[in-house]
Order: structure tokens, then sequence, then C-alpha cells
């Protein structure tokens, strides 16, 4: 394995980074619970078949994994500041064509807008490897975790504004559209700030690092991706059709802005010891602690749709994914050099956030296509979960009995 040496950058100035990179989490992160929330409601009102309700959230994600390695290559070469400017004017353009095809009632402009909302959350993806930049090895996960925290004040803010937003113009969710453009103006300020060093290009003849595949063929890369795929992808799978089970099983919408803030909270509430956890046990266990608790938060959604019940599924899945999802990005950035970086952070966000993809766009066909009902919709949804947790909880062990015999 070979270790990443973070650039030489004093405690401070790595604290620094980590401090505005919380704020831009928080402030700038609150678009995607609002998105979330509405975007498959939005979806069901314009699309001309219900299935493809939730397909403006896929299209974010597509946009996203498509974006992931050119902006991973944008940052390598640029440095972070100048990506995180590009992923907030991405934020805003998407955000207006999204509220253009609103307000003129286009599916077709809406699914426009919601693919290219995606280049905010590919540069977004790279705020956690971003604070492990100038991180030393102790503080790295400590770091990742802190930035991850800062999605607590996003849950807070996303829900809220759209409460107060979703009905405040003559089109519905038009006034949440024009707040996400106003967060991403206003956010990328903050950006002004950070000071991380951009990593100096490969002289002739120098060390390149490992190509893509023999990155893949590394057995802590290749398990760290596919617990990170796992646990996003079925994240995203149960929260993006959660608002459509809450209003299909009769209560409001939002009750189910409640549950997603409920969940979101969840998400990044434990970020606040998931490093020091890290740190002490290690990220594999960590890893396999997540994939517990997203099987628990399986189990919890097959047993009811009583409102007390979505609760408690969606906050158990959002624990699960968060041990799950930062042990498995603290996995992989101990796992490459600096000459590496681009490629192997690239490469990941682009297989984790396709099958993501995959995932929010079999969501909405599992939900409204499967046994006609909101409630039969729901445990298809759950039940899907089964056999990623399989793979990826096979996929650790085999890692972790090939560490015990020394051979990683």
């Amino acid at each position: 394995m070979t270790d990443t040496a973070a650039p030489s950058a004093s405690h401070s100035v790595a604290k620094r980074n980590v401090a505005i990179l919380v704020a831009a989490q928080a402030i700038l992160g609150a678009q995607m619970p609002m998105i979330f929330t509405i975007g498959g409601l939005a979806g069901q009102t314009l699309a001309t078949n219900i299935c493809f309700a939730t397909l403006p959230i896929s299209m974010i994600v597509l946009g996203n994994m498509l974006c992931a390695t050119t902006m991973s290559s944008f940052m390598q070469k640029f440095g972070r500041r100048a990506g995180f400017f590009l992923g907030t004017f991405g934020g805003a353009l998407g955000a207006a064509i999204g509220a253009w095809g609103l307000a003129t009632a286009s599916f077709p402009l809406f699914l426009l807008g919601s693919f290219v909302t995606g280049v905010y959350m590919s540069a977004q993806g790279f705020y956690r490897f971003a604070a492990s930049d100038s991180a030393s090895d102790d503080f790295r996960p400590k770091a990742i975790s802190y930035v991850m925290a800062g999605g607590l004040f996003s849950a807070i803010i996303g829900p809220q504004l759209v409460k107060v937003t979703a009905d405040s113009m003559g089109v519905l969710f038009l006034g949440t559209y024009i707040a996400v453009i106003l967060l991403n103006m206003v956010g990328s300020l903050l950006f002004l700030g950070l000071k991380i060093p951009t990593p100096p290009a490969p002289k002739p003849g120098e060390d390149r690092g490992r190509t893509h595949l023999q990155l893949l063929k590394t057995p802590r890369i290749a398990v760290a991706i596919i617990c990170a795929m796992v646990s996003y992808a079925l994240m995203n799978l149960v929260m993006t059709s959660t608002p459509l089970a809450v209003v299909g099983c009769g209560f409001t919408t939002n009750n189910a802005a409640d549950v997603v803030s409920g969940h979101v909270l969840a998400m990044f509430i434990p970020s606040f010891f998931t490093g020091h956890l890290i740190a002490r046990f290690g990220a594999e266990k960590i890893v396999g602690i997540g994939l517990a608790i997203l099987a628990a938060a399986g189990l919890v959604g097959l047993s009811g749709v009583e409102l007390e019940t979505f609760f408690v599924a969606l906050i158990l899945l959002g624990v699960g994914w968060n041990f799950g999802f930062i042990g498995a990005t603290a996995m992989l950035a101990g796992a490459h050099s600096t000459a590496e970086r681009g490629r192997v952070q690239g490469m990941n966000d682009m297989i984790v956030f396709g099958c993501v993809t995959v995932a929010s766009l079999a969501s909405g066909g599992l939900m409204n296509c499967s046994g006609g009902t909101a409630q039969a919709g729901w445990s298809a949804v759950n039940y899907a979960m089964i056999p990623f947790l399989m793979l990826a909880g096979g996929s650790l062990i085999w890692l972790m009995l090939r560490g015990r015999k020394g051979e990683i």
C-alpha cells in the first residue's frame, strides 16, 4: 500500500481549510437536500409517465458521474479552488434552467437543469478529499469527518428553505430553485480563503503512479470503492423514493421534508466522532458497522408504513451511510500517492456515482411501478438492498482476511 504524502502545509492552514470546507458543506450543501426533497415530487407533476418521477434526481447523479473524472483532472491541473468555483457556477446554472423548466412546465428542460446541477454535486464530492490534501496522516480521517459534519447544518437549512419557498411563487417549487441560485452565488465567496497547493505537474521521466487498471487491482482500493458505491447507492435508492412513499401513504409534503431532514441529520451528526472511531478502530471495522446499520434500516422499512417507521428507517439509513461512506473514503485516501490523487479520486467518484445514478433511476420504477400501491413500492425498494449489502459485506470480509494473512 502506498501512503499519501500530504503537501507541506502547517497544521493551522490545514485546520483553516477544513473550517472553510465545513462552511461550504453547510451553506452550499443545503441545495442538495432541497433538490432531493422536491425533485421527485416536481418530476411527478411534469412527467407524462409516473414511473419516471425520479428521473430528475437520476439526471443530477448522472451529471455528477460524467463530470467526476473531468472535475478531478481539472482540480489536479488548476487547483481545488478553481474546481469549486466551477461547481457553484454549475449549481446556479442548473437551478436557473430547472426554474425555467418549472415555469414553462417542460419536463425535458427540467431534466436538463437537473443534469447541469450534477456539476455542482461532482465538485461537492471533492470537499472530503480536499480536506485531506493538506492534513497530516493523523489528522486526515478527522479532517474528512469534520467536513462531512458540515452537512449537519445543510440538513437543517435545506428542508426548512423548502418549507418557506415551495409555495412562495405562482408555480410550485419555483421559489425553491430561485433560492438555490442565491445559495450558489453567496456560498462561492467562501472559497476565496481556501489555501490548498496545486500538485506540481510531473516532469518528463518522473513516476506518474499506477494506471487505472493497476489501481483497481489493488485490494484495498477495490474494496474501498465497492463499499463506498454500495453505501451511497443504497442510501440514494431509499432516500429518493422516501418523499414519494411518505406522500403516497397519506402524509403531507411537510411530513416528507421532516423525514428527509431527520435522515440528513443522521447522515452528518455522527461525523463529529466518525473520524475518531476510524483512527481508533480502523476504517474497515467502521465500514462493516455501517453496512450492518444499512441492513437494519431495510428491516425497519419493511416493518410498516407509519410515519414513525419512516423516521426510524431513514435515521438508520443516514447513520449507516455515514459510517460506510466516510470509512471507505478514509480507506481510499490512505491507499494512493499524491501523483495518483486525481486519477484515483476521479475514478472512484465516477464508479460510485454511476451506481448511484442507476439506483436513483431504479428507485422511481420500484416505488411507482411495483404492485400498484405506495406500500408495495416501498417494500420493493427495501428488498432491493439485500444483494448489494451482501456484495459489500463479502468484499470487506475478504479484505480483512487478506490483511490477517499479511497479503495487503
